[in-house]
């Protein structure tokens, strides 16, 4: 038999004494694909960290073997280590927007990686164009002159993963590469992965917590708790027939894209928020186009959309973040408001939870000085808990949390007191099944015995089922599409809405774990 591309045996990685990651083996074959999965703070980054010998000096590393392409990882130094991760590895990571630079035009990023392997800068620039449009980009011809801020979160890993393929690598490591991506984006550039996969024999790792992605994109997938892995084989069978209760819970907690939330919380004619003909542009470019759109108490609206549709600048309208065009105006009885307020009392979770956090911060500070000003209850310890926060994070600072639990800290914030409105921007994209399940639940609960209203800004379909009573589909700007979430999702009158939901069923049909798609949707 050939060697495997991948080879890690007993691997063990210790920070501080404390081992995150203890006697992991794995292999890939070349052409292979093979997924992680597990809870935020697992060790599933840490795993693909020391592939590309890019952990730091304060990781404390052994393994009887590392080796990727015959390479033997930690024994790689200065030029030969520059080669490696310029020829044999390439890595999408789980936040695209720190891992582009922000002073550079996007298109200028990609094609520095094309002249490196060796082209010369015509072709690098027509290779950038072609790169851009594989992976669904928005005007490939143009967009390279934006910079990373300019993009949306979506738009931002499409561009990351045009960058990781023009490479041509051997080992594509794909942490969380369709965070914040919607369900047709999501099948076309993971379509576009295996494509290529089964084109040119490189192996790929995909780190997810997207359970359907990994079973439906992943011929064998290990499941890590706590740096140990707890089960291995094929992705059909851990995933579609587990045997260990961990994984059991994991595959449990899924939510359920074919069951609504139970209780709708929605009164028509009780509206908090009034809409009308927003519209934004940046440097020319419509961001919306004319929304008009009532919010009413209690509820929780769904915005669904492409990235790159709207959905945030919509989200950051209804905060006061961003200057725009029409009007948002508040009823007069919402606590602290006055008639005609352009903008209610609002907290947001944004989409992006590193960069909304002060680094300089413990979490307890954090929370803390958000009980104080938004007149809420408890302690910071009580608030953590809330949210699935051990105590022991309370004293650390963001650089020292893992994603998901960053995400968490914004989440504790963001209901650290009544307000009448709360935008969640893709609050859950970065955690784990079982603690999004948590989270899910949170907000739900606080949305029931406050009443506060809630728009829920997501690309996860079952996610937005579950907790929304109206769902607003967004394209190019416009809301295309808004109504009951039942209603939409089983005869959606939209083609986008159709399609969405059709990508979204076919993703959970291929990974087993839905029948088919609904009569009313596309095939996507």
């Amino acid at each position: 038999m050939s060697e495997p591309l991948v080879r890690v045996e007993g691997l063990t990685v210790a920070y501080r004494g404390v081992r995150v990651v203890d006697g992991v083996s794995f292999t890939i074959e070349a052409g292979g694909s093979y997924g992680l999965v597990g809870e935020s703070g697992s060790g599933k980054s840490t795993v693909a960290g020391t592939l590309t010998a890019s952990l730091g000096p304060d990781a404390d590393v052994s393994a009887a073997a590392i080796v990727v392409d015959g390479s033997d990882v930690p024994t790689l130094r200065r030029e030969r280590l520059r080669r490696f991760r310029r020829d044999v590895v390439a890595v999408v990571h789980q936040e695209p927007g720190l891992a582009l630079n922000p002073t550079m035009p996007v298109g200028r990023q990609v094609a520095e990686v094309l002249r490196a392997t060796g082209s010369g800068r015509a072709e690098a620039e027509s290779g950038t164009v072609e790169a851009f449009a594989r992976v669904g980009l928005p005007d490939p011809d143009t967009i390279g002159v934006r910079y990373p801020h300019e993009l949306s979160g979506g738009q931002q890993q499409r561009v990351a993963i045009a960058m990781a393929l023009v490479s041509r690598p051997r080992l594509l490591v794909l942490d969380e590469p369709t965070t914040g991506l919607d369900s047709t984006v999501e099948a076309g550039i993971m379509a576009l992965i295996d494509e290529l996969r089964e084109e040119t024999g490189f192996a790929t790792l995909l780190i997810s917590h997207n359970l359907p992605l990994v079973a439906a994109h992943c011929e064998r997938v290990g499941v890590l708790r706590h740096g140990v892995l707890v089960e291995e084989g094929s992705a059909r069978t851990v995933l579609g027939a587990p045997s260990e209760p961990y994984t059991v819970q994991l595959v449990e907690a899924l939510p359920d894209i074919t069951a609504g939330k139970a209780a709708r919380g929605t009164t028509e004619d009780d509206v908090l928020v009034s809409v009308r003909g927003l519209r934004k542009e940046y440097d020319g470019a419509v961001a919306l186009d004319g929304i008009d759109l009532d919010l009413h108490r209690g509820e929780v609206l769904g915005v669904v959309g492409e990235s790159g549709s709207g959905k945030t600048t919509f989200g950051r309208a209804l905060a006061g973040l961003v200057r725009y065009d029409g009007t948002v105006t508040t009823a007069a009885s919402a606590p602290g408001d006055g008639p005609g307020r352009r903008t209610p009392p609002v907290q947001v979770v944004f989409q992006n939870a590193d960069a909304s956090l002060n680094p300089r911060r413990t979490v307890r500070q954090v929370l803390g000085r958000a009980i104080r000003l938004l007149g809420g209850e408890g302690s910071a310890e009580d608030l953590a808990a809330r949210v699935g926060l051990d105590a022991a994070v309370l004293d650390r600072r963001p650089a020292q949390l893992s994603g998901g639990q960053k995400q968490r800290v914004a989440i504790a914030r963001a209901f650290a007191g009544p307000v009448p409105l709360v935008v969640c921007d893709e609050p859950t994209s970065a955690l784990d099944v079982s603690v999004q399940a948590r989270i899910l639940d949170l907000v739900l609960d606080l949305q029931r015995t406050t009443g506060t209203t809630c728009v829920f800004v997501s690309h996860d379909l079952a996610v937005v089922r579950r907790v929304a009573d109206r769902i607003a589909v967004f394209d190019a700007g416009r809301i295309v599409d808004v109504g009951p979430a039942e209603q939409l999702f089983d005869a959606g009158r939209h083609p986008r809405t159709r399609e969405l939901v059709a990508a979204a069923f076919d993703l959970r049909r291929r990974a087993g774990l839905v029948a088919s798609v609904p009569d009313g949707a596309v095939d996507a």
